[in-house]
């Protein structure tokens, strides 16, 4: 063989190896190893000891909700209507994550008429904090979405550390609405660590809407903490639904790490997350698979 020929076949046989390990390399960062176990958004999933069973993923209806809107709503009655419809038809979700904040209770109501109620889970809050107002609202709720019976209802956005005695009245209201089979569970959306922390140390909680996300953005402390204090929750068998899985906007550029995250964590039974377009709905639904 003559040396250049020999030279020129070197070179090629080390670059082909330099370019196969980059592929390698690129393919790392791009697809990581798999979890442990396959997951899908609408995987049936148990909401603790609650006996709720419902899928993975909650439809959110609530980004930037306040006062009565978010921008779910504010694509108006048609689209979240079939949004929420498309999510169960074609895609298998049954859980609906709504609050009177949201002003979302007539969408999902109208979405309820076409769908079949014993095989859906409808999860909203309230933030009144005195128990006379806390029964209006559940009867107001449900004349809102036009059910007989609301599967969950959390005290909304807490944040005192005391609140398991401050909100007593608030409390005993939805216990008895449990015991009558007007709501089938009760419990807290934290904002605050010591929120949090009551929560893990309260036996009413049934069910619990925490805040998670890798990078410990709108959330109750670091990563590590929470995670910690969810341990304790799913030890005494309350359900445990994440929020803020993508920072509220922050790991927007990064939701695959942020789903990874949640789905790794293994604390989660399941979370919510707003689509605001179909296209946004079934990317949500391909990243969860891919992990």
């Amino acid at each position: 063989m003559l040396r250049r020929d020999f030279l020129r076949r070197s070179a090629h046989t080390v670059g082909a190896a330099f370019l196969a390990q980059n592929a390698v390399a690129r393919a790392a960062l791009i697809d990581p190893d798999p979890l442990p176990q396959k997951f899908s958004a609408q995987d049936e999933v148990a909401l603790g000891h609650t006996g709720i069973r419902t899928s993975r993923l909650a439809m959110g209806t609530g980004t930037v909700g306040f006062a009565g809107g978010s921008n779910q709503t504010r694509l108006g009655t048609s689209p979240l209507t079939n949004l929420l419809l498309n999510g169960y038809h074609e895609n298998g979700l049954r859980f609906f994550d709504s609050a009177d904040s949201y002003g979302s209770h007539p969408y999902v109501a109208a979405a309820l008429k076409q769908l079949p109620r014993d095989k859906m889970t409808v999860l909203t809050k309230t933030d009144t904090r005195d128990a006379a107002g806390v029964r209006a609202d559940l009867d107001r709720f449900r004349r809102e979405l036009g059910i007989d019976h609301i599967d969950v209802v959390l005290i909304h956005c807490v944040t005192e550390g005391d609140w398991t005695t401050r909100y007593r009245g608030v409390m005993d209201v939805l216990s008895e609405a449990k015991q009558k089979g007007v709501i089938r569970a009760h419990g807290v959306s934290c904002h605050s660590i010591e929120a949090l922390r009551a929560a893990a140390s309260s036996p009413w909680v049934d069910i619990d809407l925490v805040r998670l996300n890798p990078i410990g953005s709108h959330m109750d402390a670091d990563p590590d903490t929470v995670v910690g204090l969810i341990k304790q929750m799913r030890a005494q068998g309350k359900g445990i639904v994440g929020m803020k899985i993508l920072g509220q906007g922050d790991l927007r550029n990064r939701p695959s790490e942020a789903i990874r995250y949640a789905l790794g964590t293994g604390v989660l039974d399941a979370f919510t997350i707003g689509a605001e377009s179909q296209k946004e709905q079934n990317n949500l639904l391909q990243r969860i698979a891919a992990a």
